[in-house]
């Protein structure tokens, strides 16, 4: 749960920063920041600290990063400035990405084929369920003061006594392979991240579609949001069911028509509450392709890589999160940020036909 935390414990808190930072410009642009600064910093760093959790190890890497991500995710219960305030959105990230590497990483270790398929569609499902839980609290929380949403990262230093009892780490043998990186994997790394460009327009213009331009509250939005994020989890547990009938590849094409479906029934959205039915149709995509992609990776990637490999589809899952906002920014001011949605799903559902049709005629 905790490598979601990242961002959603907060979405619905950023339309909430231009009625308190007044005077600073761009505010909207820099409250998406907010969230996906700490992807930044994954991005970066992600494979660098794949190779340190190597060296460390995962039991107590997890324990430095389970405390660090207490402190520094709640650090905006406390600062004033603004940009200190991003700064430490930074740092989170770091926290997030030696979670998220580790997590992946186990599941290599702890389990193989179709029980791997099963175990990582559940992962997801509680990292959903994870979504669930913040977004809604986060979204309560903001209602009452933008500030209270970065109180939930405090939930780390429960986690810690947890984690120092139940986390058992399995030393792998070391191999005559030397490579680190793995170019089979690169493909996958590349999918991995326009995966998360498209998909990651739900928590960065969601709250502002549902709040600015419709006028709900925090609470609303955050249950909105909440609900695909729970559709989210039901499309990680049917992976193993479309990956006895798919290949990976094929999975990802279905993953993305789902998500440009969803896309252009949100824009097509005129009463707020239509929002409940229309947004689970993108999570359920998005639930799918992103344990897709990690069941992808740990099928090609070599047991004794596992660390370094997790920690660069880390990097282009995150990297993929922090650029979402930049790339769609142009296209939600011209457009407006409901018919973006439209013309971003007819743009996805054209390439997805177009790479369909292709590959039929090959």
């Amino acid at each position: 749960m905790t490598t979601i935390m990242s961002n959603v414990a907060i979405i619905t808190t950023l339309p909430h920063l231009k009625d308190y930072f007044l005077d600073e410009e761009n505010i909207e642009f820099l409250s998406r920041l907010m969230i996906t600064l700490p992807s930044l910093s994954i991005a970066l760093l992600a494979p660098f600290l794949g190779h340190l959790i190597q060296k460390v190890g995962k039991y107590k890497s997890t324990i430095i990063a389970l405390f660090l991500f207490s402190i520094v995710g709640s650090a905006g219960l406390y600062l004033e400035s603004l940009y200190m305030i991003l700064f430490s959105r930074l740092l989170l990230g770091v926290t997030v990405a030696v979670l998220m590497i580790v997590s992946t990483s186990l599941v290599g270790d702890y389990f193989d084929g179709e029980a791997r398929h099963k175990f990582m569609g559940m992962q997801s499902a509680f990292i959903s369920l994870g979504g669930v839980f913040f977004v809604i609290g986060g979204g309560f929380l903001s209602d009452l003061n933008w500030r209270y949403s970065f109180g939930i990262y405090l939930v780390g230093f429960l986690l810690i006594p947890l984690v120092a009892k139940f986390l058992k780490e399995r030393n792998v043998l070391n191999s005559s392979i030397t490579a680190d990186f793995n170019a089979n994997l690169i493909v996958i790394y590349l999918l991995s991240f326009l995966l998360m460009i498209v998909f990651y327009i739900l928590p960065t213009q969601m709250p502002f579609l549902i709040i600015n331009h419709f006028g709900a509250s925090g609470s609303l939005a955050g249950s909105i949001i909440a609900l695909a994020f729970l559709s989210n989890g039901v499309g990680a547990l049917s992976f193993s069911h479309f990956r006895k009938r798919y290949t990976f590849g094929t999975i990802y094409l279905i993953g993305m028509a789902i998500i440009s479906i969803g896309f252009i029934l949100i824009g097509l959205v005129r009463d707020v509450h239509l929002f409940f039915f229309t947004s689970p149709i993108m999570g359920f995509g998005g639930g799918l392709l992103m344990t897709n992609m990690s069941a992808w990776m740990l099928s090609r990637a070599h047991h004794t890589k596992r660390v370094k490999s997790s920690g660069y589809l880390t990097s282009s899952l995150f990297a993929g999160q922090f650029f979402s906002p930049i790339v769609f920014h142009p296209i939600v001011s011209y457009f407006g940020v409901q018919d973006f949605f439209i013309v971003t799903g007819l743009l996805l559902a054209t390439v997805v036909i177009t790479v369909l049709l292709k590959v039929k005629l090959a």
